[in-house]
């Protein structure tokens, strides 16, 4: 079985409502995503996990296909092993909708890492570039240890020094999620969010109290999320030094 590309995408954002619909350079964010996983995966291998008409409308007249969630999923990982329950295969990667500068190949290097480490969550992630701003909450900053495991991940500027320095080299996650289906089934059985999870609101926390290790993969990422409206220039300039 081929390895399956889920993108979550809600509309009710409560960061940027309607956020998978914005128009990148005149193209739906979610479906520049999804143009982005068809070149890894191939259509068929390819599902959006909505809880809105408006996105699945959306999508099924791009000719991808969409499979609807409930609007009470606590996260897009939620939504992901939702959507993976009518899913047969032994490899999910969670895509997120927001990232529409995303290379294919870190897509193939999160999916090649899944392979070799089945037992394994697996995210991807990157130094801040200098374009970023290390202190910006909407920018989740991980610390791993010299096995490439997560260690911690957090919105605060992690790791911290007594010492201040400018030459501190802070890195940050690539929202690329390889995971099998026994990963997501504990996942979504939980049915709440962890402590620390709800603290920093980031998903991924949620697998330390699951025991669940996770394998951290260097990506040569040069991808912007749109987190804020701010964002979509962002997006919009990098996509055009691409073309």
């Amino acid at each position: 079985m081929k390895p399956v590309i889920i993108i979550p995408a809600r509309f009710g954002s409560s960061r940027y409502r309607g956020k998978p619909l914005v128009k990148i350079l005149g193209r739906e964010m979610v479906l520049r995503v999804a143009d982005i996983c068809k070149k890894v995966v191939g259509e068929k291998n390819l599902f959006v996990a909505t809880d809105s008409k408006k996105i699945s409308n959306t999508v099924n007249k791009a000719g991808y296909k969409f499979i609807m969630t409930s609007s009470k999923c606590l996260t897009g990982t939620d939504r992901v092993a939702e959507a993976a329950k009518k899913i047969k295969s032994k490899i999910f990667i969670n895509v997120q909708g927001d990232e529409p500068t995303i290379n294919p190949n870190d897509i193939k290097k999160i999916i090649n890492t899944k392979i070799k480490y089945p037992n394994h969550v697996i995210c991807g992630y990157d130094k801040v570039h200098k374009f970023e701003n290390p202190t910006n909450i909407n920018l989740p900053k991980v610390v791993v240890n010299s096995k490439n495991e997560l260690i911690y991940i957090s919105r605060a500027l992690v790791p911290g020094s007594k010492k201040k320095s400018k030459n501190t080299v802070y890195h940050k996650q690539v929202c690329i999620y390889g995971f099998n289906k026994k990963e997501l089934n504990k996942f979504y059985s939980k049915k709440k969010k962890s402590e620390t999870e709800s603290i920093e609101d980031i998903e991924i926390l949620r697998f330390f109290d699951l025991n669940i290790k996770i394998k951290m993969i260097r990506l040569n990422s040069n991808s912007v999320a749109v987190d804020e409206i701010k964002d979509v220039k962002k997006a919009e300039k990098l996509l055009k030094k691409k073309f």
